[in-house]
């Protein structure tokens, strides 16, 4: 049994994986829909509703932090590779994204491309904590 003001430890570690040189609005975005891939597969990980001193009820959000990292291109390959490699479901943002407006769109850009040539701007990763360290090294946190 923990006391309510214990510090909360996760055994698990969310994590979003930036390449370097997008533009802000890009980095928003890319994090916003890889975190949402993150969140479908491990809906588990999804905390309570939130309520305001009034009662207001909020959208319950990922109960754990998610850290946001970035690199290079050969960073975010190599972490690419190596999720895949420890057998992590992650998710991935590609550039040809940027041109597409709907889930379908999106999902037929990624199918059209061989993995080895995915053009990735990002991935989303969730796993235990000492495998996910080992799949972003070489990743710095995003300033």
């Amino acid at each position: 049994m923990t006391q309510d003001n214990e510090p909360v430890r996760f055994d698990t570690k969310f994590a979003v994986l930036l390449r370097d040189g997008l533009l802000p609005w890009q980095e928003l975005n890319v994090t916003a829909f890889l975190v949402s891939g993150l969140t479908a597969a491990v809906p588990e990980r999804v905390g309570e509703p939130y309520l305001d001193a009034d009662g207001t009820e909020y959208l319950p959000m990922l109960g754990q932090p998610v850290l946001v990292l970035q690199g290079g291109e050969e960073t975010v390959t190599a972490a690419h590779e190596r999720a895949l490699g420890r057998g992590l479901r992650i998710s991935v943002f590609t550039a040809d994204l940027f041109a597409t407006g709907n889930d379908r769109d999106n999902r037929a850009a990624v199918a059209a491309v061989p993995r080895s040539r995915l053009d990735l701007v990002g991935i989303g990763v969730h796993g235990p904590k000492n495998t996910v360290d080992k799949v972003l090294k070489g990743a710095r946190m995003h300033p």
